[in-house]
């Protein structure tokens, strides 16, 4: 409550000092960042984060305060983001914590995990479950400071050069996934292969993969996957959310004055929300674009999200057993999912289930 109480009065000072305040803003001292992302700017709703983080820090401390936001590869590549960010390379990064799981798998809570939150119960553990604070108290051995940075929604569980009946159907498919997803499939007989976005349709395209999962039908689509994979499938257990982290240098942090560092909390929860918002709306309209392509939408089937599910606790089990750090965020995360599970199960649940039906003439 006194961290709300102190961005709420940061904020408005911030905003006060825009329209009425001047020479408080003059007190201020100019400061220009620089900011390295994962990705690149055609994943517009992604890398988009960035830019409406930049942006309203600029407009919070009256231009006093800029960041310029760069695309993976223009200062370093996607997936060393969280190093330059910890060596000082760059001020501050945004990037999914997950990439980052040959390090540690406990990055891993911090983006996703297989049969992990949703996104609303993602934003609920960490803003209000303790999760800030666990997240925050593992990225300090890094020298950062992290903050949310948008989330995708539930993902798409790939695309398939074949029809997934079974279990057995799983058994030899070279399929580009990675990080835990990519450890419990291969416990059910996939291959999983580690591809940059930019190689995965040339891949596929070959039969190099058999398969392949990225986000879901907006950015799917871009990258034209349908035209050699027709089989779409969902859920992405793996991802049934994803949530993307702006990380900043805790020394550049210490640096900036109490209302630059509110107006980063007020700007990254505000990406934070714009994000999925914008997932919500341009996700249905790509999907119904994909259909008409000829696209074949399909369920796994309840064996092999069983199958999956058993392994995937296995796995995780297993990582808390021998990682300590996994093991201090892992149990009372598990706690609160079941909490938010069963939770859901009164309400959320029966009156979404009930309003699909309804809409379906059921």
């Amino acid at each position: 409550m006194e961290r709300r109480r102190f961005i709420a009065k940061a904020a408005a000072g911030a905003g006060a000092g825009i329209i009425a305040a001047p020479a408080l803003a003059q007190s201020q001292p100019t400061i220009s960042w620089r900011l390295a992302s994962s990705f690149p700017k055609s994943l517009d709703t992604i890398f988009g984060a960035s830019d409406t983080f930049t942006k309203r820090i600029s407009q919070l401390t009256n231009g006093k305060f800029t960041i310029r936001s760069f695309a993976a590869g223009e200062i370093v590549p996607g997936l060393q983001v969280l190093d330059a960010v910890q060596a000082g390379t760059v001020e501050c990064g945004h990037s999914a914590s997950y990439y980052y799981f040959g390090k540690d798998s406990t990055f891993s809570f911090d983006c996703a995990v297989p049969f992990g939150l949703t996104s609303r119960q993602h934003t609920a553990w960490y803003d209000q479950g303790g999760g800030r604070e666990l997240m925050r108290a593992f990225f300090k051995d890094y020298n950062i400071i992290n903050f949310l940075g948008g989330n995708s929604g539930t993902q798409m569980g790939g695309w398939f050069r074949k029809e997934i009946k079974s279990v057995a159907d799983l058994k030899g498919t070279k399929m580009r996934v990675a990080g835990f997803a990519g450890k419990v499939l291969e416990r059910l007989g996939v291959v999983p292969q580690q591809l940059a976005g930019g190689d995965i349709y040339p891949a596929l395209e070959k039969g190099t993969i058999d398969a392949a999962e990225w986000v879901g039908p907006y950015d799917d689509e871009k990258l034209g996957f349908f035209k050699v994979a027709p089989f779409y499938y969902a859920p992405g257990w793996w991802e049934p959310s994803a949530s993307f982290t702006f990380y900043v240098n805790i020394k550049e942090w210490e640096k900036l004055p109490k209302e630059y560092q509110a107006a980063i909390e007020v700007a990254s929860y505000e990406a934070h929300v714009s994000m999925q918002a914008e997932y919500d709306v341009k996700n249905p309209t790509a999907l119904a674009r994909l259909l008409k392509n000829g696209v074949k939408l399909r369920t796994y089937p309840r064996d092999v999200m069983d199958a999956c599910f058993k392994t995937s606790t296995a796995v995780m089990e297993e990582e808390a057993s021998k990682n300590a750090k996994f093991r201090k965020i892992y149990d009372p995360w598990k706690r609160f999912r079941q909490d938010q599970n069963q939770w859901a199960s009164v309400a959320e649940a029966p009156i979404q289930n009930y309003l699909i039906n309804a809409g379906r003439g059921k």
